[in-house]
């Protein structure tokens, strides 16, 4: 006999389930595709933001990424080492910390062009299916904020 008190408690009741382990799946087949040019997946999407943006601050990479600069700071010294971004202070405020993407950082995004396309065929959804998923993904984002 079921006590439905704790039916809650359940792991197949639990929304967050489904997303940790589908963030990780997805992840793990980006792996295989990174590693060929050199990026762990965290490298990957903050180059996404320069090469969206070329400039930024290391808090709007923050914000855009939704990662504290404790997890940032490590993942933009390992770009900059590999010779994708330059990091400076701004001159109009020493306390802002910018960075920008490399010629050799744009480079990159020619050689990471593939990527997305590759991933895609791993995941069994339709475009339209695709579609709804991230506007409910973004849309329960934006309410965690």
């Amino acid at each position: 006999m079921s006590d439905h008190k704790y039916d809650k408690l359940k792991l197949e009741n639990q929304l967050c389930f489904p997303l940790y382990a589908a963030s990780r799946e997805i992840v793990k087949r980006y792996r295989p595709y990174l590693e060929a040019i050199d990026l762990t997946y965290t490298q990957y999407i903050t180059m996404m933001v320069f090469w969206e943006r070329g400039r930024c601050s290391v808090k709007e990479v923050g914000e855009a990424l939704h990662l504290d600069s404790g997890t940032l700071t490590p993942v933009l010294k390992s770009l900059e080492n590999k010779g994708y971004v330059r990091r400076y202070r701004s001159r109009e405020d020493e306390r802002v910390l910018l960075v920008e993407v490399t010629e050799e950082g744009l480079a990159l995004r020619e050689r990471a062009l593939s990527v997305p396309e590759k991933v895609a065929d791993c995941v069994r959804l339709s475009p339209e299916e695709a579609v709804q998923l991230y506007g409910l993904l973004y849309k329960m984002l934006g309410g965690l904020d």
